[in-house]
């Protein structure tokens, strides 16, 4: 230890300070930092300016340019209407563009009339009232497309079937009245079959201009009617 008391310590003289350590550090660190002497941005950042505009309807800009609710949904109740006095009135010339609508309301509801009117005389046959309209209409459906040059959709047989079963509804409501297993209700039978085919037949060569082919079409068609007239009369 005492070597080291004895050595001088005027041995290397410098100016160099503590004080000059620090500046120079603070020096090294400024000269590092490539962001320290840069002003502050004070401009504005761009925003895109957006105009909320009011959708436009399709059928208009207010509710009364919008059509019914019913003309949305393909209820007519003129053309139903105009089906149901076609069926009616057999011999009354019918019309192929109202006839060749695919419009299933009129037909609900006369399947359920009858139905209604079968359960009034003690009969509940509603799972084959709707069954037997099935087929029925499938059957007629490969039948007509073979038939005809144009061709039909699945919902216009249908449509056209069910108006022509209003008459089925008249016989079954006699049904309830009387008993149609007798001779007279055999004869009230067979001509609301032929009434039911020949309004079928007449609106199918009409819609699909089968000139010639009524007796063909009717055909089927009073098979058919005859299968729903069993389950009126039995």
């Amino acid at each position: 230890m005492s070597g080291f008391d004895s050595l001088n310590p005027d041995f290397y003289q410098t100016s160099y300070s503590i004080d000059d350590q620090a500046q120079g550090t603070y020096d090294s660190n400024n000269a590092g930092d490539p962001y320290s002497n840069k002003q502050p941005y004070t401009g504005q950042i761009y925003q895109p300016t957006f105009t909320p505009t009011a959708p436009q309807s399709v059928y208009g800009s207010s509710f009364e340019d919008e059509p019914p609710l019913l003309e949305e949904l393909g209820i007519n109740f003129d053309h139903i209407w105009q089906k149901t006095l076609t069926v009616l009135h057999p011999l009354k010339v019918a019309d192929g563009s109202i006839m060749n609508e695919t419009d299933l309301a009129g037909p609900m509801v006369f399947c359920l009339a009858f139905g209604a009117t079968l359960l009034l005389a003690g009969k509940i046959q509603f799972g084959y009232v709707y069954g037997i309209s099935a087929i029925g209409c499938l059957g007629m459906y490969c039948l007509l497309n073979l038939m005809s040059m144009t061709g039909v959709s699945f919902g216009c047989v249908g449509s056209v079937l069910g108006y022509c079963l209003l008459p089925m509804i008249i016989l079954s409501s006699f049904g309830v009245l009387f008993s149609l297993q007798g001779m007279v209700g055999i004869v009230i039978t067979a001509m609301i079959i032929g009434w039911c085919s020949f309004s079928a037949s007449k609106i199918f060569i009409s819609a699909l201009a089968m000139d010639g082919q009524q007796l063909l079409v009717a055909y089927p068609c009073a098979l058919l009617y005859g299968v729903f007239a069993l389950i009126s009369v039995f």
